[in-house]
């Protein structure tokens, strides 16, 4: 069972990315402001859960949210500022677009740079423990998916309709037999 907040008396905003560890396609980064009554038992990291799950709980979420927000970073960024930065500066712009001013920001994982003066906490692992991080991890992850979906169309041969860009084996052959795509992140190892 997942905690609804750390600090219950604030609007809290979770944060979480999806395509960190990818070849290619931008990372995305997701800011999540669930009601404080908010209650869905599906609700977990979206590492956890099938496709079609993820999907379902995408719109639950979208329509039930305070206030959300996904950002994407490109690759030329990602390859500029290092995936770390990049990951750190979407959450930044997801949590920018907020409708809401979040009180305090949960983070997944252990490593953020402060935003404006708001409180932050980072979490390990945090997607699994706090609904609004597993929350922004699903948006994170759907959106992104969503987007690989559409660039598989645009450049066949890679798998990205079913890889979404992580390295598995048929991506990096077809990075060898076709070639590097402009989506691809020219600092990540391709071979």
């Amino acid at each position: 069972m997942l905690l609804s907040c750390m600090y219950p008396d604030m609007v809290e905003a979770g944060c979480d990315e999806a395509g960190r560890g990818c070849l290619c396609g931008p990372v995305a980064c997701a800011a999540v402001i669930l009601p404080p009554n908010f209650e869905c038992e599906e609700l977990d990291d979206s590492k956890k859960l099938s496709e079609k799950k993820r999907e379902k709980l995408r719109y639950i979420i979208e329509d039930n949210a305070l206030a959300w927000a996904v950002e994407m970073v490109s690759p030329e960024e990602i390859d500029k500022i290092n995936i770390l930065n990049a990951s750190i500066e979407g959450m930044h712009r997801a949590l920018a677009q907020l409708k809401i001013t979040p009180g305090h920001i949960l983070v997944d994982g252990n490593r953020f740079k402060p935003f404006h003066t708001i409180p932050h906490t980072t979490v390990v692992k945090g997607d699994g423990k706090y609904m609004s991080i597993a929350a922004a991890s699903i948006l994170a992850k759907t959106h992104r998916d969503e987007l690989m979906q559409r660039l598989a169309a645009e450049y066949p041969g890679y798998g990205w309709e079913i890889n979404k860009g992580y390295p598995t084996k048929a991506h990096r052959e077809a990075i060898k037999k076709l070639g590097q795509t402009p989506y691809h992140r020219l600092t990540f190892k391709t071979n």
